[in-house]
């Protein structure tokens, strides 16, 4: 995705600026401060905050295998036991130990489990459970080696997920994709609108949810870093919402016109909000400002006078 330079009075609301015109919230962004305000004189700050954002690429959780596993010898100086085909290679305690200090998890095994926990001495010579590895890459993925998926993939798994989840609701719907912008697909959920309507919830917070798993599923499949972003639309909910939204900033735009005072709207999501902001921006004589804290955050509408 293209980064988006933002230059404002302070901080707190370049960044916010960013958000806005990304249209997502603070954990799907990445922003680099590029520059900041400097106090000067009886504190009064000099100069302006810049900084750049764009939407994050999709990471994955981290790989045991991006990085060389180191061997350590048993300590009892015997031989390790052959590992059977298709079994997971226990890790050692080192490691174990290695990984634990990056954070990394530790619960995921490919070892059967009838065949109980290893048992390995410890310094004071007392067997106890060996630490288990992640599971590799190729393990979690049928013996696939992960790779990034391309916007295109992304948007197929996205659709075979959107296909089962309304199978499982017992809903007919169908799934046509096309592409809104440069790295931008979205997959649209056609069907009658009372039946989708679980799928979408009040002011379109299912659907909201629906994306986020859908998400979590691109991030299993592909494992890799994923560029680009696949947005969910549902029986036209994002379509009617855009265009409500743009007839109704168009009407609070005109009384700001009419009356000279700034007109402060709901809180709204920053898929909302930057609607709110690039149609505000197309009417002569009237600009517009974010305010508040996520999920309060709202835009406020203003004539240029202010």
């Amino acid at each position: 995705m293209e980064w988006v330079e933002i230059i404002a009075p302070t901080l707190d609301e370049a960044r916010d600026e960013a958000l806005d015109q990304l249209g997502v919230d603070d954990q799907d962004a990445e922003i680099e401060v590029l520059e900041e305000p400097r106090a000067g004189l009886f504190g009064r700050m000099r100069g302006q905050a810049r900084v750049r954002a764009r939407v994050a690429p999709t990471r994955p959780r981290p790989k045991a295998e991006r990085r060389e596993r180191r061997k350590k010898k048993p300590d009892d100086g015997a031989s390790p036991a052959a590992t059977p085909p298709g079994a997971v290679a226990v890790a050692t305690e080192a490691v174990a130990d290695d990984r634990s200090a990056t954070g990394d998890p530790a619960n995921n095994t490919g070892e059967d489990a009838s065949a109980g926990p290893r048992q390995r001495p410890d310094r004071q010579g007392a067997g106890r459970p060996e630490r288990r590895p992640d599971r590799r890459d190729d393990d979690i993925n049928g013996g696939t080696p992960v790779q990034d998926l391309t916007i295109d993939q992304q948007a197929e798994v996205v659709a075979t997920f959107l296909t089962g989840l309304t199978e499982r609701f017992g809903v007919p719907a169908a799934t046509e994709t096309s592409t809104i912008e440069e790295g931008v697909v979205e997959i649209a959920v056609q069907g009658s609108a009372t039946e989708l309507g679980l799928l979408i919830g009040p002011k379109g917070a299912t659907l909201q949810a629906v994306q986020e798993l859908a998400r979590t599923v691109v991030q299993r499949q592909g494992g890799g870093t994923q560029e680009g972003r696949v947005r969910i639309d549902i029986a036209g909910y994002r379509q009617r919402r855009r265009e409500a939204l743009e007839r109704f900033t168009q009407q609070v735009a005109e009384q700001v016109l009419a009356n000279g005072e700034r007109k402060a709207l709901e809180p709204m999501h920053p898929a909302d909000r930057k609607v709110v902001h690039d149609t505000a921006n197309t009417i002569e004589g009237v600009h517009t400002v974010s305010e508040g804290e996520e999920p309060r955050r709202r835009v406020v509408i203003l004539p240029d006078a202010d």
